[in-house]
């Protein structure tokens, strides 16, 4: 009796081990680029065709009152590391206040601890080397365009959406088709191979940026339509729904949506889904009862879509209508794929809410800066569940006037006192970073050779008053490029006004270039028809800044649009 209870015992134990773990949910981001909440048919825009996000919105859990940043870098600082972005560093899109500080643990590293295979396809927009690239930043697998958007000094030359060249982990790989159509077949064939193990899959799509290139069958469906500000936006749009539509049906055959987090948004407002007076009301076009568009501190700028479709049942046709923020989408994914982690983030996990019970209250600031320095009082709005207080001095009451059409400051002095106060507490947190590089690393044996452009140039022309002296001389006439020597050594420097793959040769009105490299400045005369000027330098390990700069036969100076910079086996003599 004791042998058959003993084999009993063991044939439970041996089955129980053979019984597999269960596989934790893969997760799908899907971010678009300047669509807003009225860009949609589900948020009651009857023109346009949305056939696809409509359904993922019915199946998902929807946000609708979820504010992001009011451009695209600080909103994609937000979603990454769950902070504000000026907490980050970046605070702007170009001027190298778009590069996210390389401390910040973000998004993929958390999912990677975890087990998860990483992959990003589109854009980044957070910088675009070494240590800051997506690559360097947990994602496994990354296909990606330069700078903010295709066609930008940091892409390669001559994209324009379609059959262009993308960067596949820094190497330049070309394609044949449409933008969009590589972004959602590479993660599609990215979600094949990674099978066996949980996947993050990041898909920050660039539709519908500008420039607004799209096939014509998509900007036919509007071209006749006199309410259609942009047929190109509006069919941009539509194009990436239809691309939203394969992955989804994809999911479904495979069987992988049963286990499967798809998440949709927006980076901010929309940039041509309406015509607004200098006041950022509508004119024409749709912006779901919203003044403002992308930029704008005005709801119609940072308010946006946010659907989250879960796996299980018991979170289907939901809408919550608290106040959230882009800084909650990684506590919400951690939470939902069970991830233990430190808390170093600011957001919140939406969990509560999904299940029906409530988050704490909060206030949230959004504001835009768009220059080289962090600036108070630059176009703020601070938010609660009723009130959106904007730029110190105007007090809406959204619940009665989404539209932000009735200034009521002096009618509710108290709450206005009460929301500026907040904004002086929270300056003083999100601005501690105001005087701070983020500086691209050169020699390191990560990235070889380094391409700095003058997306990245720091340039500014109102200067704060916090450091003037200071600042002018580091930025000189043209600006320069924040950087960190990883080794001393010898160094060779490529100048160029246009990239290597162009072709293309420096203009002939350029007779002279200089070479700076912090107090010390480097002259060469430029030959003619020469596309590049070289320099070998030795260059101590450090911090130091790079300045390039054209001289034409007036003796005026412009910044080189390239710099190639690489460490020489060889010293200089």
């Amino acid at each position: 009796m004791l042998k058959v209870i003993f084999s009993i015992s063991i044939c439970f134990m041996v089955g129980f081990n053979l019984v597999p773990k269960k596989k934790s949910p893969n997760v799908i981001i899907i971010l678009a680029d300047d669509v807003g909440y009225g860009d949609l048919g589900c948020h009651g825009n009857t023109i346009i065709k949305t056939p696809n996000i409509d359904a993922l919105s019915s199946k998902s859990y929807r946000f609708s009152n979820f504010h992001v940043g009011t451009t695209c870098s600080p909103t994609r600082a937000m979603l990454m590391t769950g902070k504000n972005n000026n907490s980050t560093g970046v605070w702007h899109t170009v001027n190298g206040r778009e590069i996210l500080n390389k401390d910040e643990k973000i998004l993929p590293q958390y999912f990677k601890e975890a087990g998860y295979i990483t992959g990003i396809f589109g854009k980044w927009h957070l910088g675009d080397n070494y240590p800051f690239r997506p690559e360097d930043r947990g994602f496994d697998e990354v296909l990606v365009h330069g700078g903010g958007g295709v066609g930008q000094t940091p892409d390669y030359w001559g994209n324009d959406y379609f059959a262009d060249t993308y960067f596949r982990k820094g190497k330049p790989e070309k394609f044949s088709e449409y933008c969009d159509d590589v972004w959602f077949a590479e993660a599609i064939k990215f979600i094949k191979n990674s099978k066996d193990k949980p996947f993050l899959c990041y898909i920050p799509s660039n539709l519908a940026h500008e420039p607004y290139h799209v096939a014509p069958e998509y900007s036919a469906l509007y071209a006749k339509n006199k309410n259609v500000v942009s047929p190109e936006f509006y069919g941009m749009i539509t194009k990436m729904d239809e691309n939203i539509g394969k992955l989804m049906s994809f999911l479904k055959s495979s069987g992988m949506d049963k286990n499967t987090i798809v998440v949709f948004l927006s980076d901010n407002g929309t940039s041509a889904g309406g015509q607004f007076d200098n006041d950022g009301f509508v004119t024409a076009g749709y912006n779901a009862l919203m003044r403002g568009k992308k930029s704008s501190v005005y709801e119609g700028g940072h308010r946006v879509p946010f659907f989250i479709q879960m796996p299980a049942l018991e979170y289907k046709n939901k809408q919550n209508n608290t106040l959230v923020s882009g800084t909650d989408l990684l506590p919400t994914l951690l939470d939902l794929c069970n991830i233990k982690h430190a808390n170093s983030y600011e957001g919140v996990s939406l969990v509560p809410l999904m299940k029906g019970g409530n988050i704490k209250e909060r206030t949230l600031v959004v504001d835009t800066q768009r220059g080289e320095y962090l600036r108070k009082n630059q176009p703020f709005a601070v938010m609660t569940q009723r009130w959106r207080m904007v730029n110190g001095n105007e007090l809406y009451d959204v619940q009665i006037d989404p539209e932000q059409r009735k200034n009521v400051a002096a009618l509710y002095k108290d709450s206005l006192s009460m929301l500026q106060s907040y904004y002086e507490k929270w300056w003083n947190i999100a601005s501690e970073q105001k005087a701070e590089y983020q500086r691209v690393i050169i020699g390191s044996k990560v990235q070889a050779e380094v391409c700095l452009t003058s997306h990245d140039l720091h340039v500014e022309k109102g200067l704060p008053a916090w450091n003037q002296e200071m600042i002018k001389k580091e930025m000189g006439e043209n600006g320069f490029w924040a950087v960190e020597f990883d080794k001393k050594g010898s160094y060779e420097f490529e100048l160029r006004r246009f990239p290597r793959e162009s072709g293309l040769n420096i203009p002939a009105k350029y007779t002279g270039i200089n070479l700076k490299i912090d107090d010390k400045t480097y002259t060469k005369k430029i030959e003619s028809d020469a596309s590049q000027v070289n320099f070998s330098l030795n260059i101590n390990k450090g911090y130091s800044s790079i300045r390039a700069e054209l001289i034409d036969t007036t003796g005026k100076t412009k910044e080189a649009s390239y710099v190639y910079v690489k460490k020489r086996k060889v010293a200089v003599d």
